[in-house]
């Protein structure tokens, strides 16, 4: 007769502890899942924060450019359009990276406390989101653009 191992310690079987380790690791996968997700969605922020600032100092540029060569005599309402604009695409960029960061807070906070629980592994980081430090980036052209725009000095006018 072949010897029956031992009972298990915690009270559950091989089979079990395997079910519950790929849980946990399935969870913790689906926190770098919702990580990606949230970084998608600034990235379709950036794309339209960088598409209304661009497109409003072209429209700038050009009635300003038009003026200075008299072809036309006021530019006044073109060159409101392009900062408002301008204007427009800082704005939603701000709140994009407010919500961003807010959002990976909670996403941060939920995963210690999981952690904390012992329901998931805390052994993967979140490194430093590529997509943040572009609408950063960004953030700081457009402002740079808008106090050229608005002050008529500076590396853009």
């Amino acid at each position: 007769m072949a010897a029956t191992p031992p009972p298990p310690v915690d009270g559950r079987s091989d089979p079990d502890r395997i079910s519950v380790e790929l849980s946990s690791r399935r969870t913790g996968m689906s926190f770098q899942r919702t990580r990606m997700s949230a970084d998608r969605t600034l990235m379709s922020v950036i794309r339209t924060s960088l598409s209304l600032i661009g497109f409003g100092f072209t429209i700038y540029q050009v009635f300003e450019k038009l003026r200075d060569a008299g072809v036309v005599r006021s530019a006044g309402a073109p060159r409101r359009m392009g900062e408002t604009l301008v204007i427009l695409g800082i704005v939603m960029l701000v709140l994009g990276i407010g919500y961003h960061v807010m959002f990976m807070l909670g996403l941060r906070k939920e995963r210690d406390m999981m952690r904390m629980d012992g329901l998931i592994h805390g052994e993967s980081a979140y490194p430093a989101s590529m997509t943040l430090m572009t609408a950063i980036i960004l953030l700081v052209i457009g402002l740079v653009a808008i106090f050229s725009m608005l002050g008529g000095a500076g590396p853009l006018s």
